[in-house]
Formats: C-alpha cells, sequence, structure tokens
C-alpha cells in the first residue's frame, strides 16, 4: 500500500508542478477545471447518486459553474492595487464560511448528519460550496504579482500544497508510529491525536525552513505562522468532511483512478479547504 501511494505520488508531484509552473494562466484555470469536475463526478455518490446519469448531470452543472466563472474572471486581472476583484473575494469569503460550518458538523458528528439527510440537495450543495471556492482561491493564488513576477503566485501555490503534504505526511507516519489516541472516531477511526500532532509539526517546520530561506521581516512573521497552522488545521477538517460524508453514504473511497490514494477527490480534499482559509489569511494578515 505504501509502496503504491509512493509511486503514484512520484507520478503525480511532477505532473502538479508542470501545470503550476510551466502552464499559462488560461490553460492552467482550465486544468484545474477538468481537474475540480473529476472530483464532482466523484463527489455525486456520497449525496446518493450512484448512477450514471446522475452522476453526469451533477458533473455537468458544476462544470457549468466553473466554466461560467472561467468565462467572466478577469485571469490577468485579478488583482488590483486595492486587492482582489470584490466578487471573487465574497466567494472564497463564503467559501471560509462554510469550511466554519463543516468543521461545526464534523465536531458534532453523528448528530449532524440529521441535517443534511432528509435531503440529498443538501449535500449537493455541500460539493459545490467546496470546489467553487478553492476554484476561485487556487485560481487567485496562481496570479498573484503575475505582471511583476510570474513565477511568485506559483511559489505562493507550492507552498499551500507543501503545508497540505507535509501535515498529510507527517500525520501518516507519526501516526504508524506511535498512533495510540482515536483523533475522531466517529468520523474516521483510522486517524489519531498522534498523528494529528505529527503532521502539525512537520508542516511548522516547513514553515520555519521557508522563513529562513525568504528572509521574512520580522513585522510579518506574526501573521505568516498565523495563517499557516491555521491553513493546516482547516486542511485536517477537509478530509475528515469528506470522510463523514463517505462515512453516511457507505463508501470506502471517493474512485480508484490513484492507485494507493483512492480518487482525485481523496487526494485534493485537504486543498479544497486549504486554499480558501489561506487566501482569506493572506489577504487579511500579510497581504
Amino acid at each position: 500500500m505504501l509502496k503504491q501511494r509512493i509511486l503514484t505520488a512520484a507520478v503525480l508531484i511532477p505532473i502538479a508542478l508542470a501545470a503550476i509552473f510551466l502552464l499559462p494562466l488560461p490553460l492552467f484555470g482550465l486544468a484545474v477545471t477538468a481537474v475540480l469536475a473529476l472530483a464532482a463526478w466523484e463527489w455525486s455518490p456520497l449525496m446518493g447518486v450512484c448512477n450514471v446519469a446522475g452522476r453526469l448531470a451533477y458533473t455537468a452543472l458544476n462544470t457549468i459553474i466553473l466554466g461560467v466563472l472561467y468565462w467572466f474572471t478577469p485571469i490577468n486581472g485579478i488583482w488590483s492595487a486595492e486587492g482582489m476583484v470584490d466578487w471573487l473575494y465574497y466567494i472564497v469569503l463564503v467559501g471560509g464560511i462554510w469550511w466554519l460550518l463543516a468543521i461545526a458538523l464534523v465536531f458534532n458528528f453523528p448528530r449532524s448528519k440529521a441535517l443534511w439527510q432528509r435531503s440529498r440537495l443538501f449535500v449537493g450543495v455541500f460539493g459545490i460550496l467546496i470546489l467553487v471556492p478553492a476554484w476561485v482561491a487556487l485560481m487567485s493564488l496562481r496570479s498573484l504579482n503575475y505582471d511583476s513576477n510570474p513565477m511568485f503566485g506559483g511559489w505562493t501555490v507550492l507552498f499551500v500544497f507543501v503545508l497540505v503534504w507535509a501535515a498529510d505526511v507527517g500525520a501518516y507516519f507519526a501516526g504508524k508510529r506511535f498512533g495510540r489516541r482515536k483523533l475522531m472516531p466517529n468520523v474516521s477511526p483510522g486517524k489519531t491525536m498522534e498523528g494529528f500532532i505529527g503532521g502539525l509539526f512537520l508542516a511548522i517546520l516547513v514553515m520555519f525552513l521557508v522563513s529562513l530561506v525568504l528572509e521574512l521581516p520580522t513585522e510579518l512573521m506574526l501573521g505568516y505562522y498565523i495563517v499557516g497552522v491555521a491553513t493546516v488545521l482547516v486542511s485536517v477538517f477537509g478530509d475528515l468532511n469528506e470522510s463523514m460524508f463517505k462515512r453516511c453514504a457507505g463508501v470506502k473511497d471517493s474512485g480508484s483512478i490513484l492507485p494507493g490514494h483512492g480518487g482525485i477527490l481523496d487526494r485534493i480534499d485537504s486543498l479544497t479547504s486549504a486554499l480558501p482559509i489561506f487566501l482569506l489569511g493572506y489577504l487579511w494578515l500579510i497581504h
């Protein structure tokens, strides 16, 4: 299992890096849209839609929403001297509010499932609230300072990715070695408190090393660590949130397209929560 995960990651990471750093913004937007469309396909069984026609309909709905966003988003003008384009900022803000609600749902599971089990429509809306703000946040981060330094946004996106990957890797190995106490057994029995602490520790170590390399100004340090730690903490709940809905739907993995990892959604669930939170923190405490 571990060997499969490593081999799959060895293929995925170069593809992700090539997309982030080599694709021009318009093509990058299309690539992200395609990935999130696949994630929408995998989300549909979590809302109880398992027939092909229903899954295609839900995937098409999400793809249309993302396509409209892509059409109307000023790809080269998301940022100005005043900040982000207002309507895009509000989409990310809605995403941030959703993740606060999602965290509350996770903490109160299984009682909280009474809120959405009445209708699959609720879970369908939750999927849109996960995928759409993630698209906007990723495009916004990638386009940061694009005119003056086209790679700046790419490094920023990579930083968020590495934080999430570090939290995931640290949690996996610390959980395997030291895991005793269950983190949230009703949601995800395999996750442990020791794994959570190990993942957080490795992510903070990454933040520390990056701060040394970049020689961050002292006045930015507090905001930098607050935003980074908040991003990592919420990324954990992105994973737990998907686990919660999979448990209710009786699904082990969202798909099988990635050997050792499951589906696309299993691989990006933490990123879908981390991206909006990081962007909001960046705007409020760093930018």
